[in-house]
């Protein structure tokens, strides 16, 4: 029982660890994650972005405002990761596609945003402040900056891959390493120390850095995710570990740290898919702890009370802000003007770019210790990344809005339609390869769908089907956290049925499933192989687009896609689904197409891509003799992924070689992963409904026998000829 005595000392502990500032590191933390559940929730009944609640939360609970919290070591440190973590991320969604068929708009804006702010504040900070040289260039490297704050709102609206953002990103990474650079090298003037030794220093150390980075960072990361396939936890560690290792490095080689985060982000771009686990734990955890905690940060260093501290001080910080905002300004115009952007992407332009807190702070507090700037601009600049932030985060969310609603009205209704209908099954015979399907469904779902995919699994009605029911459901439940690691809802289903076709059949109906995906058989008997009973059963009896997939290696190991296209084709119903399929599996791992096949083909892929809003052009080879298939394989590689559109029989683009092209793929190019996708069909005249006799009938296999004997001697009087 407690006495008086320990009573009172009880209550002192507890007033005590709420001395301002706050000390304790868990009450500390906690009160952070307070900020950052609730100051987002109310300020959008407001209407206001929730980045600007985090600053705001910072600048009252700072020590310039309630001194609540000081920035200690741990707070420094995860603001820190915060800052990494934005510049690591927008590397990572950066499309590579777009960016380098946008590369000269990207140079071109990053030389605008950097030129323009920089001639309007030398002029300002020279002749209107009466700085001296270095005060003066200094001043104006930090109007060139910035920092994309704003980044997580577009990434939130799904408007990451527009070209205005791609430009955006490419033409900060520019300014801002011009702008570190020369600091640098005004620094060096200022010690006295620039010499020849500094700058070939400086550039050698530079290269070197970009082609670990490049060249050797890629191949230990691909070599990890094969040898640690199955441990997704490792991956994310080895993620991180490569983001800070990049960072050092970066800041060894004489620049900033932050554009180390983002070289890495731009190093392992494609090996992260953009919908995969891995990608949506980065985003989650980067969004959800490491990135409110930098806007925090921000907050906290804003000193409100200098606006009090006498004219001099009001009239420099609205004055820095001011020729700031203006500057980006007129360079978002110019880039509007140059490319003939629309006003909502000039205005989404300037919302990221104008945005002032990372490099500024290292411009301007390098400065102010090296005293080349007093402590008026020092406190002008605290105020200018409180207003530039509050002003970005508005601009942003207003034209990523607008932007957002523009492309998906742009879309055609009935294809929205179709999206928010698309129902992906996945029936498996091993519990075991169904991994490599999730990931493959992950890949190539369409984020605006919101039906789940379905994983299937028929067990056999017999004497022990309730026990084999039992432990199926099970055993497919453990995946259903793995597809929400992926951001992906999975719906599990374990049925009995007399045999799998019925099941697949059934099942793919009362889903309405538009996509089914199969795995490759197992190699069993000559007539048990992919054209065997089974799968010739599924074929014909589930009228779906079917995907039968074989992977050699993870997905992220391949290089190219080899799509392979019959005659006729393009007249099929299947024929965008496959098409979309093959263009956004092309964009999640970063690799080119090489399409094989009609001419006629080639163009409606082109003009599809138009309409569909495809963004990747394969490369054209024609391929006209399909009795001589297997030329392919001097111009296919073992890490090539092979795409082969087939058909079914009584459909417009089926040609009977086209039944004997599985057996050649898995003999001759058993290296190669493949896919073969069977379009689904209107006229379901052709499909077997007698689910119970899954085999051929008698007839038919004669026909095809007669067919191959007929091919047999054709190919001898060919050849004698």
């Amino acid at each position: 029982m407690y006495d008086g005595a320990n009573m009172k000392e009880f209550f002192d502990k507890i007033t005590d660890g709420f001395d301002l500032p706050l000390t304790n590191p868990v009450l500390v933390f906690s009160l952070i994650l307070f900020i950052i559940l609730l100051s987002p929730i109310l300020l959008k009944r407001l209407n206001i972005p929730g980045i600007i609640g985090l600053i705001i939360s910072g600048v009252i609970i700072g020590p310039h405002g309630f001194n609540i919290l000081e920035k200690n070591s741990a707070v420094e440190l995860f603001s820190t990761i915060g800052l990494l973590y934005i510049m690591f991320i927008a590397g990572l969604e950066l499309d590579l596609n777009e960016f380098k068929s946008n590369r000269y708009k990207s140079i071109v804006f990053g030389i605008l945003t950097f030129i323009i702010p920089f001639g309007i504040g030398v002029p300002f900070s020279y002749y209107i402040l009466g700085y001296g040289t270095d005060a003066t260039l200094l001043i104006s490297c930090m109007f060139a900056t910035q920092t994309l704050v704003a980044y997580p709102i577009v990434s939130r609206l799904g408007i990451s891959r527009n070209q205005a953002v791609a430009i955006t990103v490419g033409g900060t990474i520019l300014t801002d390493t011009a702008v570190l650079i020369f600091l640098a090298v005004i620094m060096g003037s200022h010690q006295g120390n620039l010499s020849q030794d500094f700058w070939l220093q400086l550039g050698i150390s530079i290269v070197v850095f970009l082609l670990f980075m490049f060249l050797l960072i890629p191949r230990i990361t691909k070599w990890f995710f094969s040898k640690l396939e199955s441990e997704k936890h490792a991956h994310y560690i080895f993620v991180l570990s490569v983001v800070f290792l990049a960072a050092f490095l970066a800041e060894a080689a004489g620049v900033e740290p932050i554009i180390g985060a983002f070289v890495a982000g731009l190093a392992l771009n494609p090996l992260i898919p953009h919908s995969s686990a891995l990608m949506n734990r980065i985003e989650f955890i980067g969004n959800s702890l490491f990135i409110p905690f930098f806007l925090i940060s921000v907050g906290m260093i804003v000193d409100v009370r200098v606006l009090l501290k006498g004219p001099e001080a009001l009239v420099i910080a609205i004055s820095l802000t001011a020729v700031a905002l203006f500057g980006k300004w007129i360079a978002a115009l110019f880039t509007q003007l140059l490319f003939g952007y629309s006003k909502d992407q000039r205005n989404l332009i300037f919302g990221l770019s104008s945005s002032h807190a990372a490099a500024i702070l290292a411009v301007i507090l390098v400065g102010f210790k090296a005293g080349i700037i007093d402590e008026h601009v020092l406190n002008g600049t605290i105020i200018l990344i409180l207003i530039t932030c509050v002003v970005a985060s508005f601009v942003t969310e207003k034209a990523a809005r607008r932007i957002a609603v523009s492309e998906a009205s742009n879309e055609n209704s009935s294809a929205i339609v179709k999206v928010r209908q698309e129902q992906i099954l996945i029936p498996i015979s091993n519990i075991q390869n169904i991994e490599k399907h999730l990931e493959l469904a992950a890949l190539i779902k369409n984020r605006k769908s919101s039906a789940p995919v379905t994983i299937l699994s028929v067990v056999p009605n017999n004497n022990e089907a309730e026990i084999n029911l039992l432990n199926t459901r099970q055993q497919l439940e453990k995946y259903i956290s793995q597809g929400n690691a992926a951001d992906i809802d999975i719906n599990a289903i374990a049925t009995i049925d007399h045999n799998p076709v019925s099941g697949i059949a059934r099942t793919s109906r009362e889903i309405m499933a538009t996509i089914v995906i199969l795995g490759w058989p197992k190699k069993a008997s000559v007539l048990d192989r992919l054209i065997g009973e089974k799968i010739q059963s599924v074929i014909n009896n589930v009228d779906k687009n079917l995907f039968i997939t074989y992977f050699s290696k993870p997905l992220i190991n391949h290089k190219r896609i080899v799509l392979i296209t019959p005659p006729l084709c393009e007249r099929e119903p299947g024929f965008e689904t496959w098409l979309q399929k093959t263009a956004k599996l092309a964009a999640e791992l970063q690799i080119p197409v090489v399409h094989f096949g009609n001419p006629t083909t080639h163009n409606f892929i082109a003009a599809a891509r138009k309409k569909l809003h495809l963004n990747f052009a394969p490369v054209f080879h024609v391929l006209d003799d399909w009795e001589d298939f297997l030329i392919l394989s001097r111009q296919i590689n073992d890490d090539d992924l092979m795409i082969l559109v087939s058909a079914r029989k009584n459909s417009i683009s089926y040609m009977s070689i086209l039944d004997g092209l599985p057996l050649k793929l898995e003999k001759y190019f058993a290296a190669n992963s493949r896919i073969i996708f069977f379009s689904q069909q209107d006229d379901s005249a052709h499909q077997n409904i007698n689910y119970q006799d899954i085999s051929a009938k008698p007839i038919e296999k004669s026909i095809e026998a007669i067919e191959s004997l007929g091919k047999g001697i054709g190919n001898i009087f060919r050849k004698e000829s």
